[in-house]
């Protein structure tokens, strides 16, 4: 309310200091916090507001709060879809041939921009927490505490600036979510917005779900993929050739536990082969990692509660994704690295009060590449030049620009390596996508996969000799030339640093 001009010099005065007052608040709190929440191998088709044959196990109560309250969105991508190079892009918004971050072996360089850096330089604080897969010491943060490498489910080891902690008898999960909330409520400073991080193993290899999940889950039953038995007939020399199937890759005793009671008792009592070992073994994958996402729904939901109990969600953006998508059994696989849909496509599910308009979906083509200049643009800061990505906030507000990207790259660089799965790179929109395979052990030296997501959305046969899509396969050529040219992609050289692994868990 504007006061009238002839109010008394006593009144300005109050006035004044009222203003002062009330502008001091306002330099803690006017700027939004941010608190990404960050799996490992989380799937979108095993979180309840994507729908699809988890949808009605309720699965992902908390998470699915996030989509209630704000925004999913449809299309969300990354640009290569292995665990390390995903959180180098994450922090860098660059595709893994700028930061450097080619796959899981190669070393991370902290030196150079990354987001959290800025935002600290900007008045954020700034904290990491959880499981980061990158190697060194990390900059940029005020606080960290994360795990070593992979990290471990039980009996965690946690590093941070001053040393180490290992929690006895505790799961990664529950630890990561108490020291998170340990920092929003004893660290974290009244007078400054905050970046919190947090970051879980879970559901990462080997599947090991806190006891409470794993007993809840231990006698359930989920519906099989229809692809659970593709025989890869319609593709190429990367889909028959991985190492990443249900039936001969996933692990007895690793992986399923089947070295211990009541499994193994099970297998003694009824043995299986063909068909009905696959099934069997699908069934415990999905008990097993279906539980580890229940631990990471259960603790995100302790996380949201503090936030609305002290108020904070009032002025906090909300953001939940994982590294990239996972094989729950489709094409018969587990694991991640290809360009097709359940590897390349990610959860995103945002939450923002007053901003976002709650229970919406964006269909918009977006990549991990964005998020930096995402968290950048939410606090009022501009993102450098030479980030690749773009801010969603646009999007977050329900507007998209006019000029918003139609098509994704996409490059996957570990090969040989464990899994098998061939280097490749490709193109993709909304219908169309395009993927050239290349390098040693793929014939010639190079294959290419073509796919109309419309008519065949499980990518089943690849429409590459169709002469009917003369016409599209020339046009994503083109554009996969223009991205490669916009990206600055350079050419990384195949290396035989590692010996390529023979499939070594068969049953």
């Amino acid at each position: 309310m504007i006061e009238n001009v002839w109010v008394s010099s006593f009144k300005r005065a109050v006035a004044a200091v009222v203003v002062m007052v009330s502008c001091h608040n306002l330099s803690a709190g006017s700027k939004p916090n941010i608190l990404w929440l960050f799996s490992d191998d989380h799937a979108y088709q095993a979180i309840g507001a994507y729908g699809g044959r988890f949808e009605s196990l309720d699965l992902t109560p908390h998470i699915d709060r996030i989509a209630e309250r704000g925004m999913v969105f449809d299309k969300a991508y990354v640009g290569n879809s292995i665990c390390a190079p995903s959180r180098a892009t994450l922090l860098t918004g660059k595709h893994s041939h700028l930061n450097g971050k080619i796959d899981n072996r190669v070393a991370f360089n902290h030196d150079q921009q990354q987001f959290q850096k800025i935002l600290q330089k900007k008045g954020y604080q700034t904290a990491m927490i959880g499981k980061i897969h990158l190697s060194g010491k990390m900059q940029g943060f005020d606080y960290w505490e994360v795990l070593p490498g992979q990290g471990k489910y039980w009996d965690p080891r946690f590093i941070t600036e001053k040393g180490q902690t290992v929690y006895k008898g505790e799961h990664s999960t529950d630890v990561i979510t108490r020291r998170a909330l340990n920092w929003l409520k004893k660290d974290r400073s009244k007078d400054k917005p905050f970046m919190l991080m947090v970051h879980y193993k879970a559901p990462h290899r080997h599947w090991q779900p806190t006891t409470r999940w794993k007993k809840k889950f231990s006698t359930m039953t989920f519906p099989e993929p229809d692809t659970l038995f593709d025989d890869y007939e319609g593709r190429g020399t990367a889909a028959k050739k991985q190492d990443m199937s249900i039936a001969h890759t996933m692990g007895m005793r690793g992986d399923l536990k089947a070295g211990k009671s009541p499994r193994k008792e099970e297998l003694e009592k009824t043995p299986l082969t063909g068909k009905a070992l696959v099934r069997w073994k699908y069934q415990m994958y999905m008990r097993d990692y279906l539980a580890c996402i229940a631990g990471v729904d259960e603790n995100i939901g302790k996380l949201l509660d503090h936030l609305k109990a002290t108020g904070l969600d009032k002025n906090t953006v909300v953001m939940y994704s994982s590294d990239q998508g996972f094989y729950l059994g489709e094409h018969g696989w587990f694991d991640k690295r290809f360009m097709y849909e359940e590897s390349f496509r990610a959860p995103l599910l945002v939450k923002w009060p007053g901003v976002i308009k709650p229970g919406t979906r964006n269909h918009d083509m977006v990549q991990n590449i964005d998020y930096a200049e995402t968290f950048l643009d939410i606090a009022g800061v501009e993102a450098p030049a030479d980030m690749q990505g773009e801010s969603l906030l646009p999007l977050f507000k329900g507007k998209t620009p006019a000029d918003w990207r139609e098509n994704l790259y996409y490059h996957y660089y570990e090969y040989p390596a464990v899994h098998s799965v061939r280097r490749h790179e490709g193109v993709a929109g909304k219908r169309f996508k395009l993927i050239r395979f290349y390098g040693i052990d793929v014939p010639d030296g190079e294959e290419w996969e073509f796919y109309d997501l419309k008519k065949d959305p499980s990518e089943m046969k690849s429409e590459y000799n169709n002469a009917e899509y003369a016409g599209q396969i020339a046009a994503l050529k083109k554009e996969l030339a223009r991205l490669k040219e916009k990206y600055e992609v350079v050419d990384v050289p195949q290396t035989h640093h590692l010996r390529k692994k023979k499939p070594s868990n068969r049953p």
